[in-house]
């Protein structure tokens, strides 16, 4: 009687290959969903709130070189190889020109590029100076001549206490003392407000680098550091003089004298065509320092970096008193009444 022939078994090493296979691929795929979900997500702004970045790109900066930049400053999620090719992707990186941009953290890639290869347009701008120990009346002029801004209006929004210098003015102040004089370069077609902001933004950027940590050690507050700086700046007119007033001013308030400096009751000169008069110097106002101790309620006039560093490094010094004393502007500077009284007969 014949065999029955053998049945076979299905080819194991073959299905191993195949269900290898499927998982390569299935591998493969996974990786390039990844990939273009991060290619994807690098596209997209970074996340975070938006804020303005001032951007450069350098003559002859290479595309490389700015995808790098704008990866650097939060302007775009990715850098490195990915960053690189997703800006090289855009087909404008050789278009792209050099100057100064205004980006912000919320732009697309595609919004960015658009940005950098459109030349700038030109938008005429006025030169606008404003002097070291001038007032808020006299910018106001002053941008009223230069720009044609009325004064009234611009000292009425500066007085408004809408505007902030985070840290240096108390909420709700106006801005006496604190629209630095500089010579600027502005639009023309400037707002008051515009004006404004321009003065308080360079205040705080000259501001960072003094040593506000001293503040605390004179015992005054920021602000009250920039009324001792207002006054520095109108009464000293040789830098040389100006620790010295400084250090007067501090011994004067410590020891609970009244400053006796007349800058700042001019500051509040009822009659200022007559110059002081005898009554002037009688007149009850916070500004007379004649008449009351401390100093008075706000600066006096807007400082310019020499006179606020002085204000926080004043001169150790025993004087209490000085006078002016010859054309150059110097004064002459005592320890006791009868000292100083000398230096008036000799200097007046």
């Amino acid at each position: 009687m014949p065999r029955r022939a053998a049945r076979r078994s299905p080819d194991r090493r073959g299905a191993g290959k195949l269900i290898a296979l499927l998982l390569v691929l299935a591998l493969v795929a996974g990786g390039v969903f990844v990939v273009l979900r991060y290619y994807q997500g690098c596209k997209e702004p970074p996340a975070g709130s938006a804020r303005e970045v001032e951007f450069t790109v350098a003559e002859g900066a290479t595309g490389e070189q700015v995808a790098r930049a704008l990866h650097a400053e939060g302007l775009v999620a990715c850098g490195g190889f990915v960053g690189n090719a997703l800006f090289k992707s855009t087909g404008k990186t050789e278009e792209i020109l050099a100057g100064s941009y205004t980006l912000t953290t919320g732009m697309t890639l595609d919004r960015i590029v658009e940005v950098l290869t459109t030349p700038p347009v030109e938008v005429p701008t006025v030169r606008l100076t404003i002097p070291p120990g001038f007032r808020l009346t006299e910018i106001a002029e002053r941008v009223e001549d230069v720009m044609g801004i009325p004064a009234k209006g611009f000292l009425a929004r500066a007085n408004s206490g809408e505007f902030e210098v985070p840290g240096y003015l108390p909420k709700g102040q106006g801005l006496e003392g604190f629209l630095f004089p500089e010579t600027y370069r502005v639009p023309e077609a400037s707002t008051a407000d515009e004006v404004i902001q321009v003065l308080l933004d360079q205040f705080a950027l000259e501001a960072e680098v003094l040593p506000w940590g001293n503040a605390k050690d004179l015992g005054l507050s920021r602000y009250e550091i920039v009324i001792v700086a207002s006054m520095i700046e109108e009464e000293a007119a040789v830098d040389k003089d100006r620790p010295l007033i400084a250090g007067v001013i501090y011994n004067r308030l410590r020891d609970g004298i009244t400053l006796g400096i007349d800058a700042t009751l001019l500051y509040d000169d009822p009659t200022p065509e007559s110059g002081l008069t005898t009554s002037d110097l009688a007149f009850d106002t916070p500004y007379n320092t004649r008449l009351h101790a401390g100093l008075p309620p706000t600066p006096i006039a807007s400082p310019y970096l020499w006179s606020l560093q002085r204000a926080l490094e004043p001169a150790d010094t025993s004087f209490y008193y000085y006078v002016l004393c010859g054309q150059d502007g110097h004064h002459r500077f005592a320890e006791t009444l009868a000292e100083h009284n000398h230096n008036v007969d000799v200097c007046l």
